[in-house]
């Protein structure tokens, strides 16, 4: 079987190096182009050079148009701003741009949108399957349960984290909204900070946690009177986010041009349908 060639940005950052080991320790995958952003020390190095027990000669670029003109997949957990720039590069090769950044703004998702026209565009704000059947569960039970449980989305994650609340958190919330009937949910997070008053009926609570190394822990709690449904989910290696993010380059491959999530992948919109 001929191995899908990887491109992997943001190579020095804790995801872009678990991505690399992660690809590296598989046979059907391969390294094929690395980037980091200019004047970074790595910049011009190999990855062999730049992380520990890795045997990989492909050098570090900043150039993603360079890098990624031989990948069959881009893989890209970095920041809105590099996020946009590769969907561009995406669009121009046409092919499979999977996004992990969490952190874009309804303009960031235009340019996604539009970049969706020429290349495959898998993009979710968690990719590990357990957060994904927590996304479902999670809609399933805001559709069976009314407003008078109180949804609180509570997150934690270590401490070089800059968003809040994280891209998870948002799914989170968005799923109990469809599923108390919101056809495309985008209400503002709304924090408990200050004098707020007393909550309002139906509205979806966020708290999050900044400390040491967590990798990332996300409860969703359903709160009425005498009674509280919790769902919980537990990362503790970023390696699952690693086999989501390859396995969803795997499934693009001559899918039509476009916008997916790991729902697509994972075949849950399908088995979710009556």
């Amino acid at each position: 079987m001929e191995q899908l060639k990887i491109g992997i940005c943001g190579v020095s950052g804790r995801m872009g190096r678990t991505l690399v080991r992660y690809v590296l320790g598989r046979d059907d995958v391969v390294l094929s182009g690395a980037t980091e952003k200019p004047d970074h020390p790595w910049i011009g190095q190999t990855v062999k050079d730049c992380i520990k027990d890795s045997d990989c000669p492909i050098p570090v670029v900043d150039d993603p148009g360079q890098a990624f003109r031989r990948v069959d997949a881009i893989i890209d957990f970095t920041s809105p701003a590099a996020t946009v720039s590769i969907s561009e590069v995406a669009s121009t090769l046409g092919i499979v741009h999977v996004v992990g950044t969490t952190g874009l703004t309804d303009e960031h998702l235009d340019v996604l949108a539009g970049a969706a026209g020429h290349a495959v565009i898998v993009r979710a704000g968690n990719m590990s399957l357990g957060v994904n059947l927590l996304v479902e569960l999670t809609e399933k039970i805001g559709a069976a349960l009314d407003a008078d449980f109180d949804v609180e989305i509570l997150e934690s994650h270590h401490r070089h984290k800059v968003d809040s609340p994280s891209g998870t958190a948002l799914m989170l919330g968005r799923a109990a909204e469809r599923g108390r009937g919101a056809a495309n949910p985008k209400s503002p997070p709304h924090f408990h900070v200050g004098n707020t008053g007393p909550r309002k009926r139906g509205a979806i609570g966020y708290s999050a946690v900044r400390g040491g190394d967590v990798v990332g822990e996300h409860d969703v709690i359903f709160a009425a009177d005498g009674e509280r449904v919790i769902l919980r989910h537990i990362a503790t290696d970023r390696a699952i986010y690693a086999r989501g993010a390859i396995a969803a380059a795997i499934w693009g491959q001559n899918k039509p041009f476009g916008e997916y999530d790991m729902a697509d992948v994972l075949g849950l919109k399908a088995t979710s349908q009556p």
